[in-house]
């Protein structure tokens, strides 16, 4: 049974929204779980919505869900499970400058589609919510990543590989320069930085970024070129605790 993904900024009424869909789309032949943010912050979201996944129960994620990455984890969670997804666009929140950035969903990407946003007190479209989950025909197959891909995978696979050791590479020349904790450290060539609050090892690193290639790879896809190395630094923002 499928996933819904909720996102959006603080007080924007996603836990509210969560427990309306809860309502509206479980039963008793068809539980349906809330996974909220944890004190494990992101690994812990994506391992217990990765546990509860099955082709019986729906799993709902009441989270910011703030980062396109965040949600391209948990998209990826759904294809490997095999089961349909939509995302939940709780549009609004007072906002503030201590608020974690927002990167608004966009259609075009296959990780924020089906898109549904809602605004203030509006009704949610249950209707159209329970056809992209319920009606919208088998779901792509998992495990894509085993199959045979076209040519321009090899292309994307290696731009991968090459834009996160970079990555890695300046993290840790930042830190053996010097580099304090909580100071932003810049990659080159990449508009976004990294805030490490603490120091973190090349082994820990290398383990985030195995991670990342694994996700990442499911979906070989020119169209992610440009967006690589900021996704991989996103990640790893949220990832070190």
């Amino acid at each position: 049974m499928p996933l819904v993904v909720l996102c959006g900024r603080p007080g924007s009424g996603k836990s509210r929204r969560a427990e309306e869909l809860r309502a509206a789309l479980g039963g008793p032949e068809r539980p349906a779980h809330v996974v909220a943010e944890a004190e494990g912050g992101r690994a812990a979201l994506r391992a217990e919505v990765e546990r509860l996944l099955s082709r019986r129960d729906v799993v709902i994620v009441d989270a910011g869900n703030e980062l396109r990455s965040i949600r391209y984890e948990l998209y990826c969670a759904a294809r490997q499970a095999g089961t349909a997804r939509c995302l939940l666009h709780c549009a609004g929140g007072p906002g503030g400058p201590d608020e974690p950035p927002f990167e608004a969903p966009d259609p075009h990407n296959r990780w924020d589609r089906p898109l549904f946003t809602v605004h203030g007190e509006e009704p949610l479209p249950l209707a159209d919510i329970r056809a992209a989950l319920f009606e919208s025909g088998p779901p792509p197959p998992p495990h894509r990543a085993t199959r045979a891909q076209p040519l321009q995978s090899g292309t994307f696979l290696h731009r991968l590989d090459r834009l996160t050791q970079e990555v890695l590479a300046a993290l840790m020349a930042a830190q053996r320069s010097g580099a304090q904790p909580g100071e932003l450290i810049r990659v080159p060539g990449v508009a976004e930085g990294l805030v490490l609050q603490r120091p973190v090892s090349l082994a820990e690193l290398s383990r985030l970024r195995r991670q990342f290639i694994t996700y990442t790879k499911m979906q070989p896809s020119d169209e992610n070129l440009p967006q690589l190395a900021s996704m991989f630094l996103q990640y790893l923002s949220r990832s070190i605790q």
